[in-house]
């Protein structure tokens, strides 16, 4: 995967000392539905190093939001050395070198079937869907429950490059990740079939403080990692843990 390929923005600097060249690489990271909590909790944090474009069905929403996180980031960290814009979502599609996935499961083919095609072919695909639904017994995977496919597969459907997806994200408190004061403290499960593409998601996490990336295995292990949400969600609830995440230790 080339430089040219896979990033939006290099900064060449020169060192007056010893003419040494520094790269530093600002990447394009798109989320559809980032208008959302998660959306929104993604762009404050990784805006601090990173171009980050809000997608929305409608383009106008998705600006406004990226003003407003503008806005906070700034107020959160000082100057950030990436953006925060946005726009429809297949515009933002076609722009991004990683584009998550933040939206709910019953939307993957309608959102995923006219987007997808357009992305780059260098462009990493992350999606931390779950299959879940609220039942009277508490929060059910429906891929169990009702035996319908896990997330993984059905955006899978829609890749042009079925090993530029990764499956990531899906144990997160989305009310910590929103303030980006709060520093987080979870593990991070993470599923994919190219170690280049796993590599650049573990990068992302990385830069969100107190996350840890721990690799299951290839994209088909992905229904472990979505299980875990409503797992956590139900211990949650019963026992009246607030904002829980998972740490194995």
């Amino acid at each position: 995967m080339s430089k040219e390929d896979n990033l939006s923005q290099i900064d060449q600097f020169s060192n007056k000392d010893n003419n040494n060249i520094v790269w530093e690489i600002i990447m394009k990271v798109g989320i559809i539905g980032g208008t959302g909590g998660m959306g929104k909790g993604f762009a404050l944090r990784w805006s601090q190093n990173n171009d980050v474009i809000i997608g929305s069905r409608d383009a106008a929403r998705a600006s406004e939001s990226a003003v407003e996180y503008t806005n906070l980031a700034k107020e959160a960290f000082g100057e950030i050395k990436g953006t925060i814009a946005g726009n429809d979502n297949v515009s933002v599609a076609k722009e991004s070198d990683v584009l998550i996935l933040s939206i709910p499961y019953e939307n993957i083919d309608a959102v995923c079937s006219g987007m997808l095609s357009e992305i780059k072919d260098s462009c990493v695909v992350v999606s931390p869907i779950v299959p879940m639904t609220k039942t009277d017994v508490g929060f059910e995977c429906v891929s169990i429950k009702d035996n319908k496919p896990f997330s993984y597969k059905l955006v899978s459907e829609h890749m042009k490059d079925k090993s530029k997806l990764v499956s990531a994200f899906h144990v997160i408190s989305e009310k910590k990740l929103i303030n980006p004061t709060l520093e987080l403290d979870y593990d991070i499960f993470v599923c994919g079939d190219d170690k280049e593409s796993v590599a650049v998601v573990n990068g992302l996490i990385d830069e969100i403080k107190g996350l840890r990336s721990i690799y299951l295995g290839p994209i088909e292990l992905s229904y472990l990692a979505e299980m875990s949400t409503p797992l956590l969600l139900n211990a949650m609830i019963r026992n009246k843990i607030k904002n829980p995440g998972i740490k194995i230790i």
